[in-house]
């Protein structure tokens, strides 16, 4: 069973961390990461699928559980990264529970679903019994991110074969009529947020959001058991203005007591 798996066998709450970069040196570094989770975004991410594999070798020595977001609820790509190792799939825009059924049935070997075997790459990093355990072991994420989506909701919790539920604040933001943010203040957003909660919750079902440094704890405490912290890119800016913003205060402060 995957870190990701087990944590959110035992109630624990999972942090992760974004890339949407295909850079394997960015992977290398975010390898060595304290994460419980390192998602590959091919959705809007800058990666295709032969990025998605060397992303993947490069992250070979993370302990942390490899998901990857696909671009679409499509059986073909989503079978096709699992080949590649992705032990969990996040799956974008389910609006019903058949839409659910359909990520469901592309992440699942038969008789519980119809992914095609072919686990070239994956069977030699996740062992010999991958064809027996698979199943169990790979994460199915669907996306709750739109307005039709909550109000279909428990019909697509109510899906077996859903591990966890992933929020897109920025989309569901705008189909509330909102700007497309991380976090609104408006009483529709947080509601919204509280109702996906509730519902998994009552299932046993993990749910999941975007959020940001100063976002998570927030996010963890209102229930949210996957939290995305931060993205490589946006940690690559952050690490860099932080650096510039000291550098510039300490040769400020240099200069001033030269004065003196």
């Amino acid at each position: 069973m995957s870190v990701l798996k087990q944590k959110w066998a035992a109630g624990e709450p999972t942090l992760g961390i974004w890339m949407t970069s295909g850079s394997a040196d960015n992977a290398e570094v975010i390898a060595d990461a304290d994460v419980d989770y390192i998602n590959i975004d091919m959705q809007h991410g800058l990666v295709d699928y032969a990025g998605v594999v060397n992303v993947m070798r490069a992250l070979s020595r993370s302990s942390a559980t490899v998901t990857v977001r696909v671009p679409w609820n499509e059986p073909g790509i989503i079978g096709k990264v699992l080949d590649a190792g992705a032990m969990g799939v996040i799956i974008p825009m389910v609006n019903t529970a058949e839409q659910a059924e359909r990520a469901v049935a592309s992440c699942r070997y038969a008789p519980q679903g119809s992914r095609s075997f072919g686990p070239v790459r994956a069977k030699s990093v996740n062992g010999p019994d991958y064809a027996s355990t698979a199943n169990d072991r790979i994460a199915c994420i669907p996306m709750i991110e739109t307005v039709e989506a909550i109000s279909n909701l428990d019909e697509i919790l109510a899906v077996p074969g859903i591990d966890a539920v992933y929020v897109g604040p920025a989309d569901l933001s705008l189909t509330l009529g909102l700007a497309p943010q991380g976090d609104h203040p408006d009483e529709s957003f947080q509601t919204a947020l509280a109702t996906i909660v509730s519902a998994c919750t009552a299932r046993g079902i993990v749910p999941g959001i975007h959020a940001s440094p100063a976002l998570t704890p927030t996010r963890l405490a209102q229930g949210f058991g996957m939290v995305t912290v931060t993205a490589d890119l946006m940690a690559l800016g952050a690490g860099i203005d932080a650096s510039f913003a000291t550098a510039r205060q300490s040769t400020a402060r240099g200069a001033s007591d030269a004065l003196y």
